[in-house]
């Protein structure tokens, strides 16, 4: 496009041909340009392409098809002047009621809303911006040119308020950090958007990754969970989803989902982040240690441990103590700090899956407070923007409306998600861990017992099967297993009893191997 050097009056806020003569005589009273605070310390103009805005909107008043090429991409404040952010303005207003975009319609927006006055030649100005357009093939690039002129003036602005905070005592430097985080994310979340992509380029990914999984021989596609039925029919936690894991208090959502991270931190050598608003970090770690060292908590924490135990404390935590399992124990999170803190994980730790312990205690945006609906619903939209934007999944626990209690059969079901209708929405994955045990259901229907057994049902499975799981749920270390493990052979203390004792419990072949082949394990 050809760039001209004419100059129009309000476009340099730095001229001074509209100065009165007698005032141009003398420097010393003659009036400075008004330019913001931070630029005027530094001496220098902000980044602008005001030319490039001239042809844009030009461009966009003159051809309906380049309008929708960039209407997505711009918002009024990334316009440099004042008068191009209230025809953006008025042209987005168009746009959002159907409404034809050009010189006229545009011109009528602008007199109705009161802003026609506000710019400079009022209906002239707009038709030298039409005059402006030589070409509108190359709109999308000027458009991508102002997206970077107003990302450098904002971070200017940010930089500035920053150094300007930092040098008032008053100013709490962890406030201040959260602020600037803030305000860097809302920049980068507002302007760097994705493109639509076509087929050639998502085909040709799509089978790559498919080659990829017959390269691996048939393993796990996504992040393992270490449970062998659970993983065959997810393929593992895939990227970008959001995992809800949910059930009524007692039911043991902590204890499943430290198991799952400990699987994968130890076994698969994956780097993993808890963020934990419920239990302290310490006692999380002396839930690890219990079911990774199989002593009871209750020993662990009075510290009556035999000289067996000691040895035993020691030599199994060591894979433990080596793992990249990162765990965050901050109160009242909100969704802000928790996105600032997993994608400093992300970038320094290289983290592959995400867990929060529960997503009710989380604190959501400002202005949904008083409204705890809405404050669920922003909270569970964010965590999906957050998996998407760091392309790792993420496993949020939740909990259950008492509606599970007052049912004869207590298992629970979609409908008892607790205070909002979008977690099941924005989930790409509902699961439900149910123990009849605790309802004091001694047998199920086909008469298998129900003592140690955990039933996590796969409620929702946006890319796969539905399925309910039996595991085994070992309450004396909090520990979920296989079922078909036989948890006496894992005993190393030959002089204490096995932990499932003959007398108490049978082992029988489950139901989910059915249609397996070969001899059950016992």
């Amino acid at each position: 496009m050809e760039e001209t050097n004419q100059k129009y009056p309000e476009s340099n806020p730095g001229r001074t041909d509209e100065i009165p003569e007698a005032q141009r005589g003398s420097r010393k009273r003659m009036r400075k340009p008004v330019l913001s605070e931070m630029f005027q310390e530094h001496g220098k103009v902000p980044p602008q392409a005001v030319d490039l805005e001239e042809a844009v909107l030009g461009a966009m008043m003159l051809e309906k098809d380049k309008l929708a090429e960039v209407i997505e991409l711009l918002r009024p404040e990334v316009f440099y002047k004042t008068e191009h952010q209230l025809i953006f303005g008025a042209i987005q207003r168009l746009f959002a009621q159907v409404q034809p975009v050009d010189i006229l319609t545009v011109h009528k927006e602008l007199q109705q809303s009161g802003e026609l006055a506000m710019i400079h030649e009022g209906a002239y100005y707009l038709t030298m911006l039409t005059n402006r357009v030589a070409s509108s093939a190359n709109i999308v690039f000027h458009t991508r040119i102002l997206i970077q002129k107003y990302i450098q003036r904002e971070l200017i602005r940010i930089s500035s308020e920053v150094i300007k905070d930092a040098y008032e005592d008053t100013t709490d430097v962890f406030d201040l950090l959260d602020k600037a985080e803030s305000n860097l994310f809302s920049v980068s979340e507002t302007s760097l958007r994705k493109n639509v992509r076509d087929m050639t380029s998502l085909m040709k990914e799509a089978i790559n990754e498919i080659k990829a999984g017959i390269d691996r021989g048939g393993h796990l596609l996504g992040v393992g969970s270490g449970f062998t039925e659970i993983d065959r029919v997810t393929s593992g936690w895939q990227k970008s989803d959001l995992i809800i894991l949910a059930s009524r208090p007692g039911m043991g959502k902590t204890a499943f989902a430290l198991t799952m991270a400990r699987n994968i931190a130890v076994n698969f050598k994956k780097p993993v982040a808890f963020f934990s608003l419920e239990m302290s970090a310490i006692q999380l770690v002396t839930r690890l240690i219990s079911s990774e060292t199989e002593i009871p908590s209750d020993k662990l924490k009075r510290g009556n441990l035999e000289p067996f135990e000691v040895e035993q404390l020691y030599f199994r935590t060591s894979a433990l103590t080596e793992s990249a399992l990162y765990i965050d124990d901050t109160p009242a999170l909100t969704i802000f700090e928790l996105r600032a803190k997993a994608r400093r994980l992300k970038q320094q730790h290289k983290i592959e899956i995400l867990f929060i312990d529960y997503l009710q205690l989380m604190q959501g945006a400002a202005e949904h407070k008083g409204n705890r609906e809405q404050e669920i619903s922003s909270i569970s939209r964010a965590l999906k923007s957050l998996a998407k934007e760091l392309e790792i999944p993420i496993i949020a626990l939740s909990q259950l409306s008492r509606e599970v209690e007052k049912r004869i059969v207590k298992k629970p079901i979609l409908s008892d998600l607790r205070e909002s209708g979008s977690i099941e929405q924005d989930a790409d994955m509902v699961l439900f861990i149910y123990r009849p045990e605790y309802y004091k259901v001694e047998d199920e229907a086909y008469g298998s017992p129900t003592e140690g057994i955990a039933e996590i049902s796969i409620a929702k499975n946006r890319n796969g099967a539905t399925k309910d799981v039996k595991t085994k749920f070992i309450s004396r270390f909090a520990k979920f297993a296989d079922l078909e493990v036989d948890y006496s052979m894992l005993n190393t203390n030959p002089s204490a009893p096995p932990f499932d004792s003959p007398k108490k419990t049978r082992t029988v072949m489950s139901k989910m191997d059915e249609d397996e082949k070969g001899e059950p394990s016992f």
